[in-house]
Order: C-alpha cells, then structure tokens, then sequence
C-alpha cells in the first residue's frame, strides 16, 4: 500500500526552526518525486520544496528564501531509512500552516511546483509559529 505519513509538526516561536518528515511506504524512491506543500487558514495550497531523488534536485517555492531544505539526509548513515526531511529555520509567524508531504511517480520535473500533479499526499502535520 503506498503511503506517506508526515510528522514533527509543532508550536514553534518566531525565528525558530523545525524540521518536518515523510514517511514513505510500498514503493521506491528512485522512481517518484516527493514535495511538500503548505496551506494556511483560508489560503490556497501552495508549493514549499520538492526533490528529485534519482539526481538528488532540489526545487523550492518563491517565499523560501534560503530557510528550507528538503533532503534524504539526517545527518545519521542510515541511508536505508524511507524518511525525507523538510528542515524550516527563522520561521514566521506567516509559516504557520498544515504542512503536507505528497508524492508523484516521475523522473521529470515538469510542472514540480504543480500541486495536481502529484497523486499520493499524506495526512498533513500542524506548523504553528507564535510567541
């Protein structure tokens, strides 16, 4: 059964960092493209970050500047682990936000940041940035 299941969302203060995961479940990485979208209360979904795991892309939305990184790597040797990371640093309280991770089985980056191109999401995990 294909699957992803984020986690690590949090209440987090102004300037401070969380780093999001993806779980992903019944199918290999090498053949997908996973991304990780956001939607704020009563705002449209929008991209935040995808990678393309066969040459290790990386692709980020326009807000990001610099302050997210998604990535296979945890800083551990456990390459075998089917965990991607979405490290967020100096949040804003405008990054408050349901996170979601989702997934879609290409090797081309056609339309990445495209929301409906993407055919496995997950539940989605609960940013809150506030003092």
């Amino acid at each position: 059964q294909l699957q992803l299941v984020e986690s690590g969302g949090n209440l987090v203060q102004p300037g401070g960092s969380l780093r999001l995961s993806c779980d992903y479940r019944g199918f290999r990485l090498d053949y997908w493209i996973i991304g990780w979208f956001r939607q704020a209360p009563g705002k449209e979904r929008e991209f935040v970050a995808a990678i393309t795991p066969f040459n290790f892309k990386t692709y980020y939305g326009d807000f990001v500047a610099g302050r997210v990184t998604i990535s296979r790597n945890d800083g551990s040797r456990d390459n075998a682990k089917n965990t991607l990371y979405l490290q967020m640093t100096s949040l804003k309280p405008e990054d408050t936000a349901v996170y979601f991770c989702a997934a879609r089985p290409s090797q081309s980056a056609i339309e990445i940041r495209a929301e409906a191109t993407y055919n496995l999401w997950g539940q989605g995990t609960q940013v809150t940035v506030s003092s």
